[in-house]
C-alpha cells in the first residue's frame, strides 16, 4: 500500500508572492480560524522556531496560537507580518 501524506500549504509556499496570495485569500474570507491556520502554514514554511525566537515566544506557544482554534494577539499578528516582510494595507470594500 502506498503511503499518502497529508497535503500541507507550508510545503508549497516558496516565494513572497506565494505568501502574499495566501494572505490575500485568508484575509478576504473574514474567517479568523482560516487566517490563523494560514498564518501557521506561512510560519512553518519560513521556520517556526526562528520566528518564535524573533517574536520572543515559545515554538509550542506560537504553534498553538496560530492553530485554527488559536487566538494570537493582534500585536503578534502584526509582528509576524513584519518579520515576513509584509504590512497590512486597507482598501475600500467594493459593494
Amino acid at each position: 500500500m502506498e503511503n499518502i501524506s497529508k497535503w500541507d500549504l507550508a510545503d508549497v509556499l516558496e516565494t513572497k508572492e506565494d505568501i502574499l496570495a495566501c494572505l490575500d485569500v485568508a484575509l478576504a474570507e473574514n474567517d479568523t480560524q482560516f487566517l490563523f491556520e494560514t498564518l501557521g502554514a506561512i510560519a512553518r514554511s519560513a521556520g517556526m522556531a526562528q520566528i518564535a525566537r524573533e517574536l520572543d515566544v515559545t515554538r509550542e506557544g506560537l504553534y498553538k496560537s496560530l492553530s485554527p482554534k488559536g487566538h494570537p494577539s493582534f500585536e503578534t499578528v502584526i509582528k509576524l507580518f513584519d518579520l515576513l516582510g509584509f504590512r497590512l494595507k486597507m482598501e475600500l470594500k467594493h459593494a
